[in-house]
């Protein structure tokens, strides 16, 4: 073969590698784009706590964000004005398609259902969560609701 010819099969080569390099990344691009549209779309279920401090009245409570600290201090997205409860008692959060519930080093402890969390634990729909003195009820998305007599029960209607 003649040197032209040699060439111009590198250069057709090389332009070819270089059309399928930038094929594959733009694809790539495309792809993680996509995956990025997907998890951002994902919508954290609102969570509703009702709160019961000694012989008070219940507080129905909804948060839409991801993450709920429960402590004394105010910054906290659910203050709780006690003393048996640490300036940040408690967080939930969502991550892994879950609410999970931790204790951040309470000097009281957290309970789930009556026993002591010391690692992050999952909480379902009418989970009860004690943080000192204060219960509250867990609830997804209006699975509770407040009767008249501001008692708790279960909706039905879902």
């Amino acid at each position: 073969m003649s040197g032209p010819v040699v060439f111009a099969l590198r250069a057709l080569l090389a332009v070819g590698l270089y059309v399928f390099l930038a094929w594959a990344l733009v694809t790539l691009w495309r792809e993680v784009k996509q995956q990025g549209a997907l998890l951002t779309a994902r919508r954290i279920p609102p969570i509703s706590l009702s709160i019961q401090r000694g012989e008070l009245a219940p507080q129905l409570r909804h948060f839409h964000q991801p993450e709920v600290t429960i402590g004394r201090n105010p910054a906290c997205e659910c203050p709780i004005n006690e003393d048996s409860i640490s300036s940040h008692h408690a967080r939930l959060s969502y991550h892994h398609g879950q609410w999970w519930l931790e204790d951040l080093a309470s000097t009281n402890g957290t309970f789930l259902n009556e026993e002591k969390i010391t690692l992050p634990t999952v909480v379902v729909s009418g989970d009860e969560v004690r943080c000192g003195e204060t219960r509250f009820m867990v609830a997804f998305s209006g699975d509770l609701v407040m009767s008249p007599t501001q008692k708790l029960f279960k909706n039905d209607n879902n």
